[in-house]
């Protein structure tokens, strides 16, 4: 049986310590934190030296403004900070850290000194901290900027420190957070020593070209060759970064790195925004890689929502997914077949000119940039006209035309192929031969280009079957006896608030009850699905994204299904002028670089790789 105490203030060793649980979980938040403090306190230039994964030590040198001598004990008591003033700033934070949290957490559980100069001044002050207890200030040797030493991390709270992994694991953890500071400000210089061996030495990148080097240093060579530089603004809201190409996924989503107004942050809503906007085009269980920045009012965006500052919350979540998906959905539309090359990888800028968009949510691009060469416009008509939409797999293949029907005006039937300069030649280049039924063989200016032919039709027929639905409206019917569903209450608000979404989408539903909701009409494509679990689950999406898009995305399932049951079979021949028209049409179709299913469609091989392969040269 317990004895009841007295109520009394905890000691501020304990308190500190306590603190510490939620802000210093292993060396890497320290260095999180320390690292936050030096970008705030506008330091250009930052040495990070490690000793045995940052248990031993973590030394941060910086070359900031610094501590004035009369803050130094001050930086390390319990919320004192330079950055929030009054209630007033909390609505629009633009600093890293803000709390005045960090230092005194990390002081408990640590040996920690301090030094520090403050800007313009000539004198270097120190003092280290024992238990919460502050030594004496002392001068220290002149240095410009802020060093913060951390010793024996956990020294004093066994418990903690047994729960820590191996030197390598540790040090692991600490990289990764170095890789998110270094890709969110390319302006600093960040230097990271482990046991006395220089691990990086990332100078500062000023130039798109600098700062592609940089992101090839951090992530590795072959995410930069298959990325596409983006950039959009739309009304205070601006996206911009390097988005990999569908064919560069991942197992694991071990390569997204976002940033909100310059925060790193883990956030469900842009997770999924950017998960929609791959939906068309990424292959079943694999992840994007993106290093992106979202740039918006700080007075739009609630940091305080998590202790570490992981999160965030949107105070127009709605607006923001919006913004997000249309953007990065439009990149991913835009990126030409010269793009999706898994070889030919040699950038340049330029813009695209392109205002405005062809998604209902306008987005305007300010830059952009292309890789490999830019696509010229086709003057032939594509595969198919657009076709009525229709719901059955043989009326697409009633409204099929021949590729016959495409043949370069240039080319009379059975001709060969005339030869054509590198500024004449289109993005694909023109059909050589068809492989086993297969794969189409073409030659253009950067060398050999195979073609996965039923691939290739099935990305160009499911866009011309989107564009037709999308043209002419979802076909609905009636059900013969309607559906009543219980629902929350919340729910059966939503259907009311949202009955227009609804209706465009094909449905006739409405709220009959406080916790009851009646389906009476539903789209054609969707008459063998399982309707009630799909009107949940947008539901679902709803109350937590406050939009949801998995009708869309079932109705699209049926297009694509439809798409590829009416593309070009295996082992069909083609004439020259049928595989030429198909490299035509995909030259004009949005992400025609990967199939329905996220498969590559073609590759490209250039004559210095085909004359290393035959050791040409050498």
């Amino acid at each position: 049986m317990t004895t009841q105490s007295r109520i009394q203030p905890m000691p501020v060793q304990l308190v500190n310590q306590i603190a510490a649980g939620e802000v210093v979980e292993r060396p890497a938040s320290v260095v999180k934190e320390l690292l936050e403090n030096s970008l705030d306190a506008g330091a250009t230039k930052i040495v990070i030296d490690i000793e045995k994964g940052g248990t031993k030590l973590i030394r941060i040198t910086d070359n900031g403004s610094g501590i004035h001598k009369d803050d130094l004990v001050l930086s390390l008591s319990p919320h004192a900070t330079s950055k929030i003033h009054s209630i007033d700033d909390l609505e629009e934070i633009t600093s890293l850290g803000f709390r005045g949290e960090a230092l005194p957490s990390i002081a408990s559980v640590s040996q920690l000194q301090l030094t520090s100069c403050w800007k313009g001044g000539d004198e270097t002050w120190q003092l280290s901290m024992n238990n919460s207890q502050a030594s004496e200030i002392a001068p220290a040797a002149n240095n410009p900027g802020t060093t913060i030493e951390v010793r024996d991390l956990f020294f004093n709270i066994p418990a903690r420190r047994k729960f820590l992994r191996t030197e390598k694991t540790e040090f692991s953890h600490l990289d990764d957070v170095v890789k998110r500071i270094s890709l969110s400000r390319f302006d600093v210089d960040i230097s990271l020593r482990h046991n006395q061996r220089v691990v990086k030495a990332l100078r500062a990148a000023n130039s798109q070209l600098e700062q592609e080097k940089r992101i090839a240093d951090i992530l590795g060579p072959a995410f930069i060759e298959q990325a596409v530089h983006m950039d959009f603004e739309y009304e205070g809201l601006r996206l911009w970064g390097w988005i990999a190409q569908p064919t560069f996924s991942r197992s694991q989503a071990d390569m997204q790195y976002f940033y909100v107004n310059g925060r790193v942050v883990r956030d469900r809503l842009i997770t999924h925004a950017v998960r929609q906007a791959y939906s068309d085009v990424l292959f079943h269980g694999r992840h994007p890689a993106y290093v992106l920045f979202f740039e918006c009012n700080p007075a739009m965006v609630d940091v305080n929502a998590h202790p570490g500052k992981h999160e965030v919350r949107f105070r127009q979540s709605r607006e923001i997914h919006n913004f997000l998906f249309r953007a990065i959905h439009k990149s991913l539309a835009e990126i030409s077949t010269d793009d999706t090359s898994a070889h030919e990888m040699q950038h340049f800028s330029g813009s695209t000119g392109s205002s405005g968009s062809a998604t209902p949510y306008p987005v305007q691009e300010t830059t952009g940039t292309r890789m490999g060469g830019s696509l010229r416009q086709s003057s032939h008509q594509p595969l198919q006209a657009a076709m009525p939409f229709a719901a059955t797999k043989h009326s697409i293949a009633e409204q099929q035309r021949s590729y016959a029907n495409f043949v370069p005006e240039k080319l009379a039937k059975n001709q060969a192929l005339p030869e054509a300069t590198a500024e004449d030649m289109p993005a694909l280049g023109y059909a050589r031969a068809q492989l086993h039924g297969i794969y189409i063989l073409a030659e253009n200016a950067q060398g050999m280009v195979l073609v996965d032919m039923h691939a290739a039709h099935e990305r160009i027929t499911y866009e011309r079957l989107k564009t037709a639905r999308a043209g002419e409206g979802i076909r609905s019917q009636p059900l013969l006896v309607p559906l009543v569903i219980a629902v929350s209450n919340k729910e059966a608000q939503l259907v009311e608030e949202h009955s227009e979404v609804f209706t465009q989408l094909g449905f006739e539903v409405d709220r009959v009850a406080e916790e009851s909701i009646k389906l009476r009409q539903i789209p054609v494509v969707l008459s063998n699905s399982d309707i009630e679990t799909l009107l949940r689950d947008v539901l679902s999406d709803l109350l937590t994204h406050g939009t949801s898009s998995r009708i869309e995305q079932e109705i699209n399932e049926i297009l694509s299904t439809m798409a590829c049951h009416g593309s070009i079979r295996a082992n069909r021949k083609l004439t020259l002028e049928e595989m030429n028209a198909l490299l035509r049409d995909m030259e004009i179709t949005e992400r025609s670089g990967q199939c329905n299913h996220g498969r590559p469609t073609w590759i490209q091989l250039s004559i210095a790789e085909l004359d290393k392969m035959f050791m040409r040269g050498q």
